[in-house]
This record gives C-alpha cells, sequence and structure tokens, in this order.
C-alpha cells in the first residue's frame, strides 16, 4: 500500500527545493513523477519556483472543484505507472483535496509526498494542512532558523518590508508587495508587540 506523507515546515525550510530534488532522484531510476500544486498559489505559475533559483514545470495545476482522484486515476488508465506523487504548496488545497490524495495512495498504491505550512502568518491552521495532520500516514518536519539564530516555527508577514497582523489567511509571496519571513516564536511576539504600539501612537 502507498502511504500519504506531509513534509511541514515554515517559510525557506527548503520544501520546493526538497521536492524537486525527491523528483530528481525517482527520475534518476527510470521512474515516473507527478508534480501538483493548487490553482491558489500563483507564483510561478505553472511552475515550481525554489529560493535557491532552481525552477521545474507542474504537470497538475488542481483548481478547488477539482477531484484529484478522478484525474490520477484516468492519468493512469491512459499512460505508463505513476511511481509517486509529489504535491507542493498543500497548505492550499481544500479538505477533499487531502481526502482524495489519500485514496491515491490507498487504493492506488502510488506514493503522495505533500509540502507545506502548517500555519499561517496568524498562528492559524489551514485546511489543507489540518486534514493531512489527520490524515498523513507520516509527518516530517522540515527544520530553518529565525534571523536570530532559534529555530523558526512560525511565519511572519511583511507588506511594504513592515510585519503585519491582520489580513486575508491567503496573500501570496513576492506577490503585491507581500512577503513571509520565519520567526520563531519570541521574535513573532516580539514584532506583534510592536505592531500594536505602533497601532497605538498612531491613534
Amino acid at each position: 500500500m502507498g502511504k500519504l506523507y506531509f513534509r511541514y515546515g515554515a517559510m525557506n525550510s527548503g520544501k520546493s527545493t526538497s521536492l524537486m530534488q525527491v523528483a530528481y532522484n525517482y527520475e534518476e531510476r527510470g521512474m515516473k513523477v507527478l508534480i501538483i500544486k493548487p490553482m491558489t498559489d500563483k507564483k510561478g505559475g505553472d511552475k515550481l519556483l525554489s529560493r535557491l533559483g532552481v525552477e521545474r514545470s507542474v504537470d497538475l495545476v488542481i483548481r478547488d472543484e477539482q477531484n484529484i482522484y478522478d484525474s490520477i486515476k484516468k492519468l493512469q488508465d491512459e499512460q505508463d505507472d505513476i511511481h509517486c506523487i509529489l504535491a507542493d504548496e498543500v497548505q492550499f488545497f481544500k479538505k477533499h483535496h487531502i481526502d482524495e490524495l489519500f485514496k491515491i495512495a490507498v487504493l492506488l498504491d502510488i506514493p503522495v509526498i505533500c509540502y507545506g505550512l502548517r500555519t499561517d502568518f496568524l498562528m492559524n491552521g489551514f485546511e489543507g494542512s489540518e486534514r493531512l495532520l489527520l490524515l498523513a500516514h507520516s509527518i516530517e518536519e522540515m527544520k530553518t532558523i529565525c534571523t536570530c539564530g532559534r529555530k523558526a516555527v512560525l511565519n511572519g508577514r511583511k507588506i511594504n518590508g513592515k510585519y503585519v497582523f491582520k489580513g486575508e489567511q491567503v496573500a501570496i509571496d513576492l506577490i503585491d508587495n507581500v512577503e513571509y519571513q520565519s520567526l520563531c516564536g519570541q521574535c513573532y511576539f516580539k514584532y506583534l508587540k510592536e505592531s500594536e504600539m505602533d497601532k497605538q501612537l498612531s491613534k
């Protein structure tokens, strides 16, 4: 039986780079991989972009209403065997997408390796990530560090270079002056306190 894997980490923990390395490893052995990502992730269009400057085309960009199981089953019936499915930015998938990926692993016997964030910039869970934490056969943290040197566990959102602590859950990195920084808990609360003090002074 194939397994569903969830590899999560804060921003800059090398998730997309790791995904592309896994794809290379499979292909070097003559195996077929399928790379997917949600349409919500506008960065790069139909490509995966790594902060190291590496990029790779995506095989399927998944719409919110799309049934991933049906799409993969059709591809498997039409083509050669698919040996592994690699999914990036899985936090943006819907709950039903994760259920379908679980079904692919179990019923089609295809390993599915998912990469994404666990929480948003307000420390809330994403729909896709929360479902993965419940269903994944294997859960692995990809570690990175905060600018202060401590282990980063959270994601800070900046707009025009300044940390913000309100707004919609989804705002894509490097689009509309949005950027993210991986933070430890101490630095996250330090920037939150500074933001609240700035609000008081501006009143």
